[in-house]
């Protein structure tokens, strides 16, 4: 394997992802299939598919994941809340939030910070704000970062991949806010192995992407020097 990029099981890294709005429950069983044979640490699905995940992966060690608000994040505070606690009641046990966007630009910081503390509070459950690097400035990341971790988040998300990718930098960025209080999952984009390895190195505590399996059979391929 080339000495750029080294050996590194990536799989416990991987929320495996399927978040197209035309996902079927077959794809939803194929999904959590392969979560488990792979020992992925999740399966992210839409909150309609969190019972079936749930009951597919019962006793499993592969992690049911939901989002929340997405992929605007803009719905009320009392939808979300409810969205979160109706998924946690289905056997979701993380939690990927939107933040809103709108209130951040316009400086309405308290609502921010409250929304995202009563999910944490109510569901007691791991949750990731996905901040949408992408469509922020280095101040708003910054500010957004912060009242995340302050309202009780356990990992800060770079994006939902609906308005660009994951990039090395918004991962060291987040990850020196961080300060190691929190993981950092990178998501969008991610469609190699080395570009999964390269996000890891950077900080990366967990990826979120669709492409798991291929990104599994290019580290084989890479190993047997193809």
């Amino acid at each position: 394997m080339a000495a750029d990029y080294p050996d590194i099981d990536i799989a416990p890294f991987i929320d495996h992802s399927l978040l197209m709005p035309t996902a079927t429950p077959e794809q939803v069983e194929q999904w959590c299939e392969e979560a488990d044979r792979f020992n992925f640490a999740a399966v992210c699905l839409q909150p309609a598919y969190v019972k079936q995940a749930a009951e597919l992966l019962h006793g499993r060690k592969t992690k049911v994941c939901t989002v929340i608000g997405f992929p605007t994040g803009a719905t009320t505070s009392a939808v979300k809340l409810y969205e979160a606690q109706e998924a946690v009641e289905n056997g979701a046990t993380e939690l990927d939030v939107v933040i809103n966007l709108g209130w951040l630009k316009a400086g309405n910081t308290e609502a921010v910070h409250r929304e995202i503390a009563e999910i944490c509070e109510e569901t007691g459950q791991t949750v990731k704000a996905i901040l949408e690097t992408n469509l922020l400035t280095e101040a708003e990341k910054k500010l957004a970062a912060e009242l995340s971790m302050e309202a009780g988040v356990a990992f800060l998300k770079t994006s939902t991949g609906w308005h660009g990718g994951a990039t090395v930098a918004d991962v060291r960025f987040l990850k020196d806010m961080a300060k190691e209080r929190v993981g950092i999952k990178a998501s969008g984009g991610i469609r190699t192995y080395n570009q999964a390895v390269e996000l890891i190195l950077a900080g990366a505590t967990r990826l979120g992407t669709s492409r798991s399996i291929d990104l599994i059979r290019q580290r084989d391929n890479l190993e047997k020097g193809e």
